[in-house]
């Protein structure tokens, strides 16, 4: 019996060669390796250590977000974009609210302006501390990993706060806010702050002149300027390169040009320089988060525009007044009509520029809507970045590119 299994098996033994005189061997990075951040499946031509060839394989988490928008009316879409780029669901909301909005041209009321720009830039640092958390967890560091997740949980309180949820917020709507701050909300953001300012000094005390850190992050990863725009790469990959880009500032939205910030800049173009700039991301986005505090409360009171034909009035006129109700029932059941047209608007998300393109042929469905990612580009960069690099460098490159695939695989 052995023998004949002998037998049977041993044609297919007799091509593989065991033996063989070089070190190169192809080996899958992924998809279910914790740390590719995501279902990517990375196949990796190695050289012993050393990386020579590297292609990226995504499509394993594909969901069709693009194909159900235009299977939704508009209204029902917006919760869907939460799970795009999970870490940071309220730049999601805002970028496709944003986008209608232009689409309708429609004015948001300034005091949901403000609400909505404290919660883009309270995201911001809810996902920039959970980059820090994992980035930091891939090289090693431990300790960083569960005090940054301390300060992050803190942040998602505050989003609860506000609007029930804790990762995926569906706080935006077309044309508005739905709710304004509890009363305490502002307070309670102001001591967070405080407490902020003091824990990411500490978190760098513990990375920035740390001897292994140092050793992993610096010239590693070099993303050259002209490599960087040959990609489409934005956020602070791209700003880690010495390119000083950032749309709050270039193509500016919402309140953001009546803001005082810096935009970040590193010249090195490695790991190091984008871990830097994303610690003082972090700051100045408390910075931003400072100004939004007595803009608000200087603010009228006005949470939605005014478009009966796109936007449902207020709910005490819609349980007070017969047509405000027939006019809620119709956008509710039917949709809103935009107008016939095409755009596209850009946000600045965490990761870098979040753009939604709209068709719209006058349904109450988009005609045609696309996504642009930034974590899709920053994926296929690493086609061009990793050869050369140590195997070990491939989780750290991963990792500080801050690529998430719900994002991606759409």
């Amino acid at each position: 019996m052995q023998q004949q299994v002998g037998n049977r098996l041993k044609p297919f033994f007799e091509n593989i060669n065991f033996e063989r005189e070089d070190n190169t061997m192809v080996v899958n990075f992924g998809p279910q390796h914790p740390s590719a951040h995501g279902q990517m499946r990375l196949i990796l031509e190695l050289q012993g250590e050393e990386v020579v060839k590297a292609r990226p394989d995504v499509g394993y988490l594909h969901r069709g977000m693009e194909k159900m928008a235009e299977n939704m009316i508009y209204n029902e879409f917006l919760p869907t974009t939460d799970r795009m780029d999970y870490i940071a669901s309220t730049s999601n909301n805002y970028g496709f609210a944003l986008a209608v909005e232009k689409l309708l041209d429609i004015q948001v009321p300034r005091r949901a302006e403000i609400i909505r720009t404290m919660l883009l830039e309270l995201n911001r640092i809810i996902s920039h501390l959970f980059w820090l958390a994992t980035h930091a967890l891939d090289v090693g560091a431990m300790s960083v990993f569960l005090y940054t997740f301390r300060e992050r949980e803190f942040a998602m309180d505050l989003m609860e706060d506000y609007c029930g949820a804790r990762l995926t917020h569906s706080a935006v709507r077309i044309g508005g806010v739905p709710l304004d701050l509890p009363s305490s909300w502002c307070e309670d953001l102001q001591k967070y702050l405080k407490i902020l300012e003091v824990e990411v000094d500490k978190y760098e005390g513990l990375l920035t002149e740390n001897r292994i850190w140092r050793m992993r992050l610096e010239n590693v990863g070099i993303i050259t300027p002209e490599l960087a725009k040959s990609w489409g790469v934005s956020g602070v990959a791209l700003r880690g390169s010495g390119i000083k880009w950032d749309l709050r500032r270039e193509m500016p939205y919402g309140i953001y040009p009546e803001l005082d910030f810096d935009i970040p800049v590193a010249t090195t173009g490695d790991s190091y320089g984008r871990y830097k700039c994303y610690m003082q991301e972090i700051r100045e986005s408390i910075k931003i988060l400072r100004q939004l505090v007595p803009m608000y409360k200087s603010s009228q009171s006005e949470l939605m525009a005014h478009a009966p034909e796109y936007i449902s009035a207020p709910k005490e006129q819609i349980m007070t007044q017969n047509y405000s109700l027939m006019q809620h029932f119709v956008l509710v059941t039917q949709g809103m009509r935009p107008p016939k047209g095409e755009i596209y608007v850009a946000t600045e998300s965490p990761k870098g520029e979040l753009g939604f393109m709209i068709v719209s042929d006058g349904s109450p469905y988009a005609y045609k809507l696309k996504l642009r990612a930034p974590s899709f580009f920053h994926t296929g960069l690493l086609e061009d970045l990793l050869p050369g690099h140590q195997l070990a460098d491939v989780v750290t490159l991963i990792g500080n590119l801050n690529v998430v695939f719900g994002e991606i695989d759409r």
